[in-house]
């Protein structure tokens, strides 16, 4: 590859520089925590987490959950967390564990008179599960701790990022309807139809012109054939149930084939999906391209 076609892409990951700052600013919640249980009589991290006597830990887990945690938690945009949702995390994470995913449905089948004593009992008993597991004193430091924390907010920075665009979105056809002084009104919320989600819908009485989202940052592997299935499966659902579709892909290299989707109108951006102080004057270019479109839907034609 000459280093012309290589100048046409992001070659540095810009998505790990900005997760591996996060996690870096992260560091000071895992040192409150240290120094939390140093007060509570333990030596360090891997003290807590091999003590024998459940009852304690689970009291040091119990006054952890229910007092300020000291420090602030950062999600993978870099946005602090709440206090109390920073320290179930936190704790479910370093046992090697997913909150929301996994762990917040069992809550409901744990013994507890509240929340947090129900999330104390069931941070205590994966405490008891996973220490025999990891034995060794270095797998509760914080460099480690930190590589497990950066997977963790890569995984949720997909979903933050794909709410991100869909705000995005929202808010530029709004501005746009407004200076046009189009009337059509921008659904708050995503729409559902069979098992296909559209992130954003323009709305005319009952009409609906249904608008997904899509956002690749990969370049090749099997991946990118399911990316575009994907695309031309929200486009035909759309179309078989009497809307006007059209979606907005974000990629910084999609092959595509345009013609193939039978889609009049779609908004293609080759860039990276964490370009974002790029995409956005992008995309506000390309939705007032479609201004015909827009008039002629607020017509009702």
């Amino acid at each position: 590859m000459t280093q012309k076609k290589i100048s046409q892409f992001v070659v540095d990951n810009l998505r790990l520089q900005e997760l591996a700052a996060i996690v870096e600013q992260n560091k000071p919640f895992y040192d409150a925590f240290s120094t939390f249980l140093q007060r509570h009589g333990y030596a360090d991290v891997a003290a807590f987490i091999h003590d024998e006597d459940s009852a304690k830990a689970r009291s040091v887990i119990e006054s952890y959950l229910a007092n300020p945690a000291g420090a602030t938690l950062h999600d993978g945009l870099g946005r602090p967390y709440a206090n109390g949702k920073a320290k179930w995390y936190f704790l479910a994470w370093i046992l090697r564990d997913a909150p929301a995913q996994r762990l917040e449905p069992l809550l409901r089948s744990v013994n507890g008179t509240s929340l947090e004593e129900k999330k104390a009992v069931l941070i205590n008993h994966l405490r008891e599960f996973v220490g025999p597991l990891f034995p060794g004193t270095e797998k509760w430091t914080w460099p480690v701790v930190s590589e497990i924390m950066l997977v963790r907010l890569e995984g949720s920075r997909r979903a933050l990022k794909g709410t991100r665009f869909e705000s995005l979105v929202r808010g530029l056809l709004t501005e746009l309807f407004l200076a046009k002084d189009i009337n059509l009104t921008v659904g708050e919320k995503q729409v559902t139809i069979g098992d296909e989600t559209y992130d954003v819908q323009v709305v005319l009485g009952q009409s609906k012109i249904l608008i997904p989202v899509k956002t690749r940052e990969t370049m090749g592997g099997g991946h990118a054939n399911l990316f575009t299935r994907d695309i031309h499966k929200a486009i035909s659902v759309a179309q078989e149930n009497g809307y006007l579709c059209i979606p907005i892909v974000i990629a910084e290299s999609w092959g595509g084939d345009l013609d193939s989707l039978h889609c009049e109108h779609l908004i293609y951006i080759q860039a990276n999906p964490n370009q974002t102080d790029e995409i956005g004057p992008k995309l506000a270019t390309e939705l007032e391209s479609l201004l015909p479109v827009w008039n002629k839907f607020s017509e009702g034609i």
